[in-house]
Order: structure tokens, then sequence, then C-alpha cells
């Protein structure tokens, strides 16, 4: 249930909120000295990931040390495609390994009770974080986009070009279009699922959005974003929803415009000038400090702080960063940039 005390809650509903919540993507993790050692507990990242207790302490641990205004369950984007029958492993300073797709392959099949028995320790730890945070902190559950997912099925991990993708898209679309059915189904399906355990906001993480030309990017991200946002609000028409469809550029407005999303999420390459004019008096924003500004720190660091807070001072904002706390960003820099949202220093 959510409450009017959330300042999370307020910006999403169009509230200029004054100090701006605060929360940063990543924020759990490998930054922390108490994720590592928690982490050194499971040998793999996906048992961690379907362990309720681990992955609730997980997305407690930044709150806990920073007192953010919200938590994002700790997961991965790669459970849905694991939830689908895809053999999903993670290679320790290699990254995620996927048996890919090839192009024209038949999609996975959507069974939904197969998926939600596989991926209930996810629903687990949402219940069970729900239950646990106080009445100021906001619970967000969250997914890949479509788009993003099938990138890393398509070519079995990650990529620089994403060239088997793109041109599977290109040549043949309808099968591609069929693999991409099914993640919105299943992926609309998880995000219902997450939100009847207790999460209140949901965001769709479209990471690669950035590499796709303009009609592809309108019929491979916008639309399934539409489609699932459209699907989420028919069981849940009161949590708002935040897509990310990082590297946008100017497709941001048109994004914004046409998927019905309740805030949307801004990379650092996002003027904030254009930003603020273009986009936010069409929903809330979210963004965008430079990662590496944040590991930087000093000078540089709050003096970025405060351009970003300028530029979104007079509209509904969260503060965040343009992509996630990398893992060398030590915590006193964390701490910093809290306390300067807030006002504190």
């Amino acid at each position: 249930m959510t409450s009017i005390k959330k300042s999370f809650l307020r910006a999403l509903a169009g509230e200029v909120v004054d100090p701006p919540p605060v929360w940063l993507m990543r924020q759990a993790g490998r930054h922390l000295s108490e994720y590592k050692e928690l982490r050194a507990t499971t040998k793999s990242f996906l048992d961690f990931c379907y362990s309720p207790e681990k992955a609730i302490e997980a997305t407690l641990q930044p709150v806990r040390r920073y007192a953010m205004d919200a938590a994002i369950l700790f997961s991965d984007i790669l459970v849905i495609p694991d939830a689908l029958g895809m053999d999903v492993t993670f290679v320790p300073g290699v990254g995620p390994k996927l048996k890919p797709l090839e192009p024209g392959d038949p999609a996975p099949v959507f069974d939904a009770e197969k998926f939600h028995h596989h991926l209930d320790p996810v629903y687990q730890a949402v219940n069970g974080l729900s239950a646990k945070l106080d009445d100021t902190v906001t619970l967000i559950g969250f997914a890949g986009a479509p788009w993003t997912v099938a990138t890393y099925m398509v070519e079995g991990g990650g990529s620089k070009e994403y060239q088997k993708t793109r041109t599977w898209a290109y040549a043949e679309p309808d099968s591609f279009q069929a693999l991409i059915d099914v993640l919105v189904a299943a992926t609309s399906s998880y995000l219902i699922r997450q939100i009847d355990n207790g999460a209140e906001v949901v965001q769709l993480f479209d990471s690669w959005a950035g590499i796709l030309p303009p009609n592809q990017f309108a019929r491979w991200t916008t639309a399934p974003i539409k489609a699932i946002t459209k699907a989420v609000k028919a069981a849940h028409p009161n949590t708002p929803v935040i897509g990310f469809p990082r590297g946008a550029g100017l497709l941001y407005k048109s994004f914004v415009e046409e998927t019905g999303v309740d805030g949307v999420s801004l990379d650092a390459t996002v003027p904030l000038d254009w930003a603020a004019r273009e986009i936010q008096p069409l929903c809330t924003v979210q963004g965008n400090l430079d990662n590496l500004a944040l590991l930087t720190g000093g000078q540089t660091m709050d003096d970025e702080i405060r351009r970003v807070l300028d530029a979104f001072k007079n509209g509904p904002f969260i503060f965040n960063l343009g992509h996630g706390v990398l893992p060398e960003t030590p915590v006193a820099h964390v701490e910093r940039l809290v306390a300067l949202v807030r006002g504190e220093k």
C-alpha cells in the first residue's frame, strides 16, 4: 500500500518536491563492502538472486547506509530468459553467457505457470522487502525491456555492435517480432506479479535502446514498452511506471509521449536545459549525473550535482545517475551526493 508520505511517489505523481527524492541505479552491489561479504556466501550469481533472504539483505544495504528514498529489488534482467528455459550463467570477470538463439529460431514458449514458479523466490523477496521497509521508502520492482533482453538472448551475452540481433530484426522482422511478443507477455506478467507482492513502482531498463535508429527504435523499444505499460496499468492503474531507454537522445521525447510512462530516467548525455524544456513538462524526470563524476568526487562532483539540481528544480524530479554506480566508487562520494541533494552540506 502506498503512502502520500513518500517523496518518491509524490514526485512521480507530478509534484515538485524540495529537496527531491534520491536513489541511485546499482546502489546495491560491488561498491559496498557489506555486499561483497554477502555475495561471497553464494557461488552462483543467479543462486544469489534466487535466495530471498540474500536478495532482501542486498536491497536493504544501501537504504541503511545512505537513507535512500527508494529501494530497488536486487535481481537481474536475465532472470526472464532464465525463467523461459534458456541456459543462463554468469562467468566471473566476463559477464552473462547464454546459449544464443539463431536468427529465425522459434521464440521460447511463455508458460505462465512454469515461469512464475521459477521466479517465485523473486516474488518472495519483493514481499519480504515490502514488510521490512519503513513508510518513507518506496519499493521499486524492475525488469529489462524486451529489446535489451532480446540482445542477450540472440548474441549469447554482451556485445559492442549487436550486429546479429540488429540484422535479424531487419532481415526477418516477423520472426523477431515473435520473440519480442513473448518478452512483452512475460515481462508484463512479471512486473504485475511484483506489484501484487508489494512493489510500488516498476522501472523498465532498455540499456541498449541507443543503438537503434529512429524507425527501429519505434518498433523495438517504444512499442514494446508501450504495450507493457498498458498491461501493467490495466492490472494496477495507480502504480507508476518509469522507462529508461538509455542513449535515446532526441527520441526520449517521442518515447515519453507514446509509451504513457509516468517517469523517464535520463542518461548522462542528455542536455539538462533541453530535458527541462522538452521532457519535464511531459512527465517526471529521473537522473542524470554522470557516474564517472560520482567516481571522481571532489569539487567536480559537487558542481555537477548542483547543475543537475538547478536544471530540474522547477518540475517533478527524482535525483539519480545517468547509469549505475561503478564498483570502484568510494562510499564517501555517495554519502556526499546524498547530503548535497538534501541540502545538508
